[in-house]
C-alpha cells in the first residue's frame, strides 16, 4: 500500500502561499519584538544612541518586510477573473511602499 503525505493532497501553490504567510508573520513577529525592546529602552532612559541604532534597524527591517509582501502579493495575487496583474496594476501596488 503507497502511502499519502499531505504534501501530494495540498496543491504546490496553496503550499508556497503558506510558506511565504508563515515568512511574513515570523518578520512581524521579530519587529514586534523589536519595538517592544525599544519602548522598554525608553522607560529606561538609554542612550540617544542606542535608541537611534536599534530604531535604524527596525526600519530596515520594517523596509525588508513591505518588500516582501509585497514579492508574495506578486508571486500569488491575480485579479478576480484569473487573469495575471497587469503591468499598471503593479505600479500602482509599487507606489504604496514607496
Amino acid at each position: 500500500m503507497e502511502y499519502i503525505s499531505q504534501a501530494d493532497i495540498i496543491p504546490k501553490r496553496s503550499r508556497d502561499q503558506n510558506a511565504g504567510k508563515q515568512k511574513i508573520l515570523n518578520r512581524l513577529r521579530r519587529l514586534e519584538g523589536q519595538v517592544r525592546g525599544l519602548q522598554k529602552m525608553v522607560n529606561e532612559e538609554r542612550s540617544c544612541q542606542e535608541l537611534l541604532t536599534l530604531l535604524s534597524g527596525i526600519r530596515s527591517a520594517l523596509d525588508v518586510t513591505g518588500e516582501v509582501i509585497f514579492d508574495e502579493y506578486i508571486n500569488t495575487c491575480i485579479t478576480d477573473d484569473g487573469a495575471p496583474l497587469s503591468p499598471k496594476e503593479i505600479v500602482k501596488i509599487a507606489r504604496l511602499l514607496r
